[in-house]
Order: C-alpha cells, then structure tokens, then sequence
C-alpha cells in the first residue's frame, strides 16, 4: 500500500468512526429513555439481546461487582423495567427478565428509529443516493463481519 493510499484509508477511518457516533446520537434522540442511565440501558440491552439471566451474570457482561449491577437492577425493577423470578434449578438464585411493559416500550423505541431514519432517507437521498447507500451499507457490512 502505498504512502497515499495509507493516508487515504485513514481519512475514510476517521470520518466513519466520526459519522457512525454521530448516527448512533441521532438515532437515540428519536427514542428517549427517560432518565435512565447508560448502565440502565446497557442492562435492558442485554437482556433484550440474550434474555433472562441472573445479576451475576449482567455484573460479569459489564465489568462491574455484582453489588454495583444489584443497585442498577434495583432501580430498574422499581421503574417497572425488569422483573425477578426464582430460578427453577436453583432457588438461591434470581432470573431477571424484561416486563412486558418494557418489551413495548423497546419496540416503539425502535419503530420511532426505523421511522426516523426512512423519512430521512427518503427526503434527503435522491433515488441514485440511495443505491449509493445500499452499495456503501454492503462495504460497511464486510468490515464489521471480518
């Protein structure tokens, strides 16, 4: 690779790191999360990405003491978000799950986003800009799944 190309390709680092923040920022401004926290949203996340698990398990997934995650938890069952049952193979332990309401409220979250993002597109992109999006998307694909 040659000394412009290198240079090149780190521009285009750059300004992706840059424009995918930027995104992301955009994108959770369509939904808002009320008052909870990053640690809040991050539980929420994760079980709604992999399901029900213990405080253990949440404190091992985001590198904090199990204390730390019951606080978190805590807060996050007394907003209505998360629910505790006995776990069926050992009653010691607590399973943690998200409520039905928190479910609902994920979902509009994310339909507000998806909403957002097409009228955008569509009122922002001509028909060519968007196939030049769609071409970029497949690029963008190839670098996250390498």
């Amino acid at each position: 690779m040659s000394k412009q190309d290198a240079k090149a390709a780190m521009v285009l680092a750059t300004e992706i790191h840059a424009i995918s923040g930027k995104l992301k920022r955009r994108l959770r401004e369509q939904a808002s999360a009320g008052d909870l926290t990053q640690s809040q949203l991050a539980v929420l996340g994760h079980l709604d990405r992999n399901g029900p698990t213990t405080v253990t398990a949440l404190a091992k997934l985001e590198g904090v003491r199990s204390q730390s995650m019951g606080a978190t938890v805590a807060a996050l069952e007394a907003a209505g978000m998360v629910k505790g049952s006995s776990d069926p193979n050992d009653g010691r332990q607590t399973i943690l799950s998200l409520t039905p309401a928190c479910v609902a409220l994920i979902k509009n979250g994310r339909a507000a986003r998806t909403d957002w993002l097409l009228k955008t597109i569509q009122t922002k992109l001509s028909a060519q800009e968007q196939q030049q999006l769609a071409a970029a998307i497949k690029l963008l694909n190839r670098l996250v799944d390498s």
